[in-house]
């Protein structure tokens, strides 16, 4: 059986060799380097499954190795390990294409569990390259909605909530519920940035009247057509 490769990237060379040897003992193939411009060289030779970037690294930090790599790779899962406790550098995590995050110190039973969830998520998703949506064709794997002529390129965070709200299709799609699974809880910042994401997908499918995405407040969010 061919073993998972994960690429991580982390400076402190301590937690970096701790990390590597636990994941190495669940049977994990790990590449570890020290600092962005390293970590991208790796990425480039070892072609990894999944990624996972500390935030504050030398020569180059985790967001801009993440935003070098997600515009050649808009699939592969990113996990971002942040000191920081700002909300603003989670968002910013999210925006430029990561699936997850985890504050430091974490376990690393935590670590494992999301680095499994993430590839069970890809895996599961791979073959769902034409998802209809009204007049709509949904391409997870590529990130793409079609209408007609138009193509519009989704990010990471709006491909995943738009395929949830697809799901639960003319159904309650649970705000506490899909906040936790997207966005790793369910507190006010991250509930007013999945806000931003629902507004941007409803200027993108605003060309078939059908679709609407209908805020039921306190509760969630309904995909009708």
């Amino acid at each position: 059986m061919t073993k998972i490769k994960i690429l991580l990237a982390e400076d402190e060379a301590s937690l970096g060799m701790i990390v590597k040897e636990s994941l190495e003992s669940r049977d994990f193939s790990v590449f570890l380097a020290s600092n962005g411009e390293e970590a991208f060289k790796i990425y480039q030779k070892e072609t990894p499954d999944i990624l996972v970037l500390d935030v504050m690294m030398p020569k180059k930090d985790g967001f801009t190795l993440a935003k070098e790599i997600r515009s050649e790779n808009k699939r592969i899962p990113i996990i971002f390990l942040t000191a920081k406790s700002q909300t603003t550098d989670v968002l910013e995590g999210f925006q430029l294409g990561g699936n997850d995050y985890l504050k430091k110190p974490f376990s690393m039973e935590e670590l494992i569990v999301r680095i499994k969830s993430l590839l069970n998520r890809i895996e599961f998703q791979t073959n769902l390259d034409a998802i209809e949506i009204g007049k709509y064709q949904f391409n997870f794997t590529k990130q793409t909605l079609s209408f007609n002529e138009k193509t519009f390129q989704l990010t990471s965070r709006e491909a995943e909530l738009l395929f949830q709200l697809s799901e639960k299709k003319n159904e309650l799609l649970d705000r506490t519920f899909i906040l936790n699974k997207l966005w790793g809880n369910d507190d006010f910042f991250n509930a007013r940035s999945m806000d931003v994401f629902i507004s941007k997908l409803r200027k993108k499918l605003q060309y078939d009247p059908n679709i609407q995405i209908i805020n039921v407040r306190g509760f969630g969010y309904k995909l009708i057509y």
